[in-house]
């Protein structure tokens, strides 16, 4: 399957959602819509599922206009962050409702039904009820009831969000292995960078209704275009032409043209070089330790960067430094 948005857009009550928004996702792309709360996001999800009408643009699915489709013929597995199971089933009912509603029979149903459940990891939870389970359990459930509706798309309404850390981190690996395994095209909503860099094979990041950015994970972190997308994603030293010409003049060679308040050098953190040197600079405001590596900010003419170093450094807060920078990226203002 092969999903196109073409110049999406909505308005509730006279304030625009959705401006033109623009994007495809291929035959097993996973792809994450990216941003901040209210940006439009879900909206935009809820267009593709048939949830919601949009007011212009188009919805291609394999070459098929669906724009005006009713969302029960566009076979698409949602799956939200509230889970939405049905309380009074138990797990495998649950999981098995979608067939039944196909006219499945019973025996087709507790097969497919113990083949998805093992597929998530939850065999041994079939008699379950919903409310005997853990968050996480939860969501597994509710991933193996859309897939097992056999979608044509599957759609992820930030279904991460509402689980512990160690959890979430654990779940998304297996969400993304089970997508890459079916060859499933996906589309998640996340406000979540660190969720968006480790699932995606293409984030489109979203802001006030409007695309800033499409590409690969490595490409919107390395190659931000925006001073919008580069503070989003990861953390960024954004520095003004006027001080880069004063500390870091090599790069002025690869700034693209135009007016000096129009573009800004984003250095992520990992870029910047810092060795001690008492005639230095920079000088270390503090340092927090993270185990591999080590996050320091730090003076610098009268600006404040954040730098990262090996955790074992013996660089200390106090301690003047020079500084230098190995890459970055100019990003518009």
């Amino acid at each position: 399957m092969h999903l196109r948005i073409d110049d999406i857009g909505k308005a509730w009550s006279g304030h625009t959602v959705l401006d033109g928004v623009s994007f495809h996702a291929g035959e097993s792309d996973f792809v994450c819509l990216l941003g901040p709360s209210g940006c439009g996001k879900t909206t935009l999800l809820r267009i593709v599922a048939g949830l919601t009408a949009p007011d212009s643009g188009r919805i291609i699915l394999d070459g098929r206009d669906i724009t005006a489709l009713p969302a029960r013929e566009r076979r698409m597995g949602l799956v939200f962050q509230s889970y939405s199971l049905f309380p009074d089933m138990t797990v495998a009912a649950n999981v098995g409702y979608p067939m039944r509603l196909r006219g499945e029979s019973p025996a087709a149903i507790a097969t497919h039904t113990g083949e998805w459940l093992q597929r998530v990891g939850l065999g041994t939870l079939a008699a379950r009820f919903p409310d005997q389970l853990s968050g996480g359990q939860q969501q597994r459930v509710a991933l193996a009831r859309a897939l097992a509706a056999n979608p044509s798309m599957l759609l992820l309404d930030e279904p991460l969000s509402a689980l512990d850390p160690a959890i979430r981190a654990q779940l998304r690996g297996e969400i993304r292995a089970l997508q890459r395994s079916l060859g499933i095209p996906t589309i998640m909503v996340t406000h979540d960078q660190d969720e968006a860099l480790a699932m995606a094979d293409t984030i489109v990041c979203m802001n006030q209704g409007r695309v800033e950015q499409i590409g690969t994970p490595r490409c919107l972190y390395e190659r931000p275009r925006s001073r919008f997308v580069a503070d989003f994603i990861g953390h960024a030293n954004l520095l003004p032409t006027s001080f880069v010409r004063e500390t870091l003049p090599a790069f002025l060679e690869r700034r693209p043209p135009g007016a000096d308040a129009t573009f800004e050098l984003c250095l992520r953190p990992e870029d910047l070089v810092i060795d001690a040197d008492p005639r230095g600079e920079g000088v270390i405001e503090d340092i927090t330790f993270l185990g591999n590596l080590a996050r320091a900010n730090i003076a610098w003419r009268g600006r404040r960067v954040l730098a990262e170093f090996p955790g074992r450094s013996p660089l200390v807060c106090g301690e003047a430094v020079s500084i230098d920078a190995v890459r970055g990226a100019w990003v518009s203002t």
